[in-house]
This record gives C-alpha cells, sequence and structure tokens, in this order.
C-alpha cells in the first residue's frame, strides 16, 4: 500500500512538472514575448494607428503591464471579431484584448476572470432621436439594425429585435458606418463605445432608453485547456484589481463601469 501511494505520488508530481514544461506560460517566458491579439476597431479599448502600425487603449495599456510583469515584450497581432477566438485556438496568440463573456465562445477557449463591465445601448442618427425612446421601438420589420459580423452585438440584435431588418457586415467595416451612411437606423453597442462614437461624430447619439441592456463583464479569451496559463492571468488579475489598476487605466481612458 504504502509504496502504491509513494508511486502514485512520484506519478503525480511527474505529470505537474510535464505540464509546467508544457504550459504557454513557459512557452512565453523562454520566447521572452507575449502575442496579444487584438482587433484595433474599438475605441477606447483598442485603436491603431494605420501610419504607424501601432495600437492605443485601454486593452494595450493592460497588456502592456501584464508583458512587464511577466518580464517579457508584448508583440500586438492583428485579429478581427469573427477570427477572434479561432486565433486562440489555432495558437496565433496566447491572450486576448477584452472580450465580452459569450458562453458560445466558453465552449472552445477559456477567459480570465473579469476585470471590467459593460452593458449594451442603441445609437441613432441625432435627428431620428425624436422617433425612438426605448428597445421596443427597433423591433419593427421596417427597421434596419446593423450588427459586425462574430461580434456578441450579431447575436443580439437578432434577439432583441426578431421582426427588424438585420444588416451584417464583416470587418475592417464596422455597424456604426451603417448608420452614418444612412444604410441603417440604429446599431447596438456598449455603453463604452457608445460614450466615444457620440463625442467623434456629432450626427450620432444614444437613444435614451429606460436601462441598457444584456450587462456582460469582460475578461481575455485564454487556450481552454491551459489551466497554468490560465491560473497565472487569474492571479494576476485579481492582483491589479486589487491594488487599483484597473480602476485607474479605466479612468485614464474615460471609462466608467457598470
Amino acid at each position: 500500500m504504502k509504496k502504491s501511494l509513494i508511486a502514485l505520488g512520484m506519478c503525480l508530481l511527474a505529470f505537474t512538472q510535464i505540464a509546467h514544461a508544457q504550459s504557454r506560460l513557459q512557452e512565453i517566458l523562454d520566447a521572452g514575448v507575449l502575442r496579444v491579439g487584438t482587433t484595433g476597431d474599438w475605441n477606447p479599448m483598442t485603436m491603431k494607428d494605420p501610419a504607424t502600425n501601432s495600437y492605443r487603449g485601454f486593452d494595450i495599456d493592460v497588456t502592456t503591464e501584464l508583458a512587464k510583469d511577466l518580464g517579457v515584450k508584448v508583440e500586438y497581432v492583428a485579429t478581427d471579431w469573427k477570427t477572434l477566438v479561432n486565433g486562440i485556438t489555432a495558437n496565433k496568440y496566447d491572450v486576448t484584448g477584452s472580450a465580452s463573456l459569450n458562453m458560445s465562445r466558453a465552449k472552445v477557449a477559456g477567459y480570465s476572470q473579469p476585470y471590467f463591465y459593460l452593458a449594451f445601448v442603441p445609437v441613432v442618427q441625432k435627428k431620428d432621436l425624436g422617433k425612438f425612446s426605448d428597445w421596443s421601438d427597433f423591433d419593427k420589420a421596417e427597421i434596419k439594425v446593423a450588427a459586425t459580423l462574430g461580434t456578441v452585438q450579431e447575436k443580439m440584435v437578432k434577439d432583441f429585435f426578431p421582426s427588424a431588418q438585420h444588416i451584417v457586415i464583416e470587418a475592417p467595416a464596422r455597424d456604426f458606418q451603417e448608420l452614418l451612411a444612412r444604410r441603417a437606423d440604429v446599431s447596438v453597442t456598449s455603453n463604452v463605445e457608445a460614450a466615444t462614437l457620440v463625442e467623434k461624430f456629432k450626427q450620432l447619439a444614444i437613444v435614451p432608453v429606460k436601462e441598457p441592456r444584456k450587462p456582460t463583464p469582460i475578461a481575455m479569451l485564454l487556450p481552454q485547456d491551459d489551466q497554468v496559463w490560465i491560473n497565472y492571468i487569474n492571479h494576476w488579475v485579481e492582483l491589479k484589481k486589487t491594488q487599483g489598476f484597473f480602476q485607474q487605466t479605466a479612468e485614464k481612458w474615460g471609462l466608467k463601469s457598470m
């Protein structure tokens, strides 16, 4: 019996050592590079400057800090919303910037602990504000609702407005561009992005609905089967939350958590 327990203990130790050796964490430390998948089109979370091929935003500050604490360089890998999860499963990057928690994504990818919370609001042309006052106003056959392929909003608008016409466009185009071009009557986006859109495009406005819908945590996407890497990221998130890092970074970018 004693020999069996010793053998079992040695097997568990060997398995743990193999798991650590094969973990993404060790690969990142060995390579000296953290690869981060980011779309560069979600203001103020991640914004790409085509002239310099560089990124800035809340996500960029967060992942830069993560790389610094790992003691490695950060490398940003361009992706889009429809291939965001595939990039994780295909090992194109080690982690993503912020992504809304979504149970469809969670079937194939892991998530870190959440570190920010948002909700969704409708955005329309300012001149159309008098036509709309709440969510039910958009669930009509004559209303055109825009969404970007691969985003959580794509399914959301179909659930919210089953009677409406759904205009689903592919990145790098974005749903709000359909609204600006008057090819759609409304787009639905996070309160975070909506605030930046109406600031940048004065012809747009947030509909003053009674309350935002679908309060949602956001977190990083990670390889689902690498518990060592997931544990490391979760410990890092918890430490940074406790130290106020996420709150300070959100304030820097004018973000308010729901």
